[in-house]
């Protein structure tokens, strides 16, 4: 062992960082054991990758951690919500969360993906880090409190998304209009949460006071924009100067409104930023014949479509009907196992309409898919023959027309400790994560710099 031991020591640093680069997250920490030396090369590698669950564990996380190892953290899962019930008895300062997400993002300045997940909207001091995150290019935004109870301000969200240099990615979800930039929303129906006192949140440099949700087109980095579960209904998405080239849109709806207000909504921001977007994920139908026509659709470049299990399978053929005039190549539908027969007769129905159309309507398109998403119910044989049935009818009919096809299961994203997919992606896997599978605080806590 010492001679190991030795040798170890001898290398160059740069081959023991390669070495350690090369472990995953569990083996890192046994090999972080072997002596003070070894842990030091470490810690980098258990750091590059950090998932907070609760406000309880971000402030233990910042009594216990030196705050020089933030350096090391390039992607970070954090949540602002209480935690378990044992951790909601302890008495918080109003501001806690606030200071504490400060803390830790002022000493985090090499952070390249961030998921925060506030229980509700957080002081106004915690916009003054992002300016500093110069390598910040995926940043995920999402309420996990109540919206009727905690809602997230939307001026936060795009106070903090615009003073974001280097974004290029930006997910959101179930942030809330503030009543300054929504009067028309207040005492009418159908009922729309809305953000009061919000208006001491400072004057972006840019956006000045108009920190609507459509003020995220005036952000030049942006490339990718997700909005789930948000209302979508303020006019300016029409008006708003665009200074971003948009590559992929995906746009959820608003349980608060109609189908018909959210396919609307959907479509006057389709037409305000379509001409850069060569991927779309749709949630509900569009009825607008202007994108049917190639001379004047508002997306010349749109590739590839995606539709949500929320979308209506009714719609199917009209929507890709009234898409027509797109390039697209790659058509992807996701649905829930109960909907597969409807959604495969929805896609036989539609390359009817192709074959019927002639060579010029969809001749880009290549590829059909069918994602199904599991909802662990038991089904009788029968079921279980008519879906695959169906399944085999539209494949074979993708053959007759020499288009790639596949239907299976959706592929499910690694687990965060929050008990959803990670909007950091398959690497969170590997992460340093603060809870373990049963959703309770871990013991474990890397030691002090002094304790080397």
């Amino acid at each position: 062992m010492a001679l190991l031991s030795s040798t170890w020591h001898t290398l160059p640093t740069e081959i023991k960082l390669a070495i350690v680069d090369n472990l995953d997250l569990n083996a890192t920490r046994v090999f972080s054991r072997v002596d003070a030396q070894t842990y030091k090369i470490c810690v980098p590698s258990i750091f590059k990758s950090v998932g907070i669950g609760s406000l309880v564990l971000l402030q233990r996380f910042l009594e216990n951690v030196p705050r020089t190892y933030c350096h090391y953290i390039q992607e970070l899962d954090l949540c602002t919500r209480p935690g378990s019930n044992d951790e909601q008895s302890v008495h918080h300062h109003p501001r806690a969360a606030s200071d504490a997400v400060f803390s830790i993002l002022i000493a985090s300045s090499r952070l390249k993906r961030l998921a925060l997940r506030m229980a509700g909207s957080l002081d106004k001091n915690v916009i003054t880090p992002f300016t500093y995150l110069q390598e910040l290019k995926i940043l995920t935004i999402t309420n996990c409190s109540e919206e009727a109870h905690s809602p997230l301000s939307e001026r936060l969200v795009v106070s903090i998304a615009a003073t974001t240099p280097s974004l290029e990615q930006l997910f959101l979800d179930r942030i809330t209009r503030s009543k300054l930039h929504a009067p028309e929303l207040e005492s009418v129906y159908p009922y729309v949460p809305l953000v009061l006192g919000d208006d001491d949140i400072p004057d972006h440099h840019i956006l000045g006071s108009e920190l609507s949700l459509p003020s995220l087109l005036r952000i030049p980095t942006l490339k990718k924009l997700t909005i789930r579960d948000t209302h979508l209904g303020d006019s300016r998405w029409t008006t708003v100067p665009v200074a971003c080239r948009l590559e992929v849109l995906d746009l959820g709806s608003c349980y608060h409104e109609t189908e018909e207000f959210n396919g609307l909504c959907t479509e006057r921001i389709m037409a305000a930023v379509g001409p850069t977007v060569n991927e779309f994920s749709l949630t509900t139908s569009v009825s607008d014949t202007v994108f049917a026509t190639p001379a004047v659709t508002p997306l010349p470049r749109l590739r590839k479509l995606h539709t949500s299990p929320f979308f209506p399978v009714e719609s199917v053929v009209d929507t890709m009907s009234n898409l027509a005039g797109s390039p697209i190549e790659s058509l992807s539908m996701q649905c829930y196992e109960d909907d597969v027969v409807d959604v495969c007769s929805a896609l036989e129905d539609f390359l009817s309409l192709r074959v019927e159309r002639g060579p010029d309507f969809y001749k880009k398109l290549a590829r059909i898919d069918v994602s199904v998403a599991e909802n662990n119910q038991s089904i009788s044989d029968n079921e279980m023959e008519e879906r695959l049935e169906a399944t085999k009818r539209l494949q074979e009919f993708c053959r007759d027309l020499r288009l790639s096809s596949a239907v299976g299961k959706a592929a499910s994203e690694s687990c965060s400790f929050l008990q959803g997919s990670s909007p950091l992606g398959s690497s969170r896997s590997n992460s340093n994560s603060f809870l373990d599978s049963g959703d309770r605080p871990l013991v474990y806590l890397p030691r002090r710099a002094s304790t080397l």
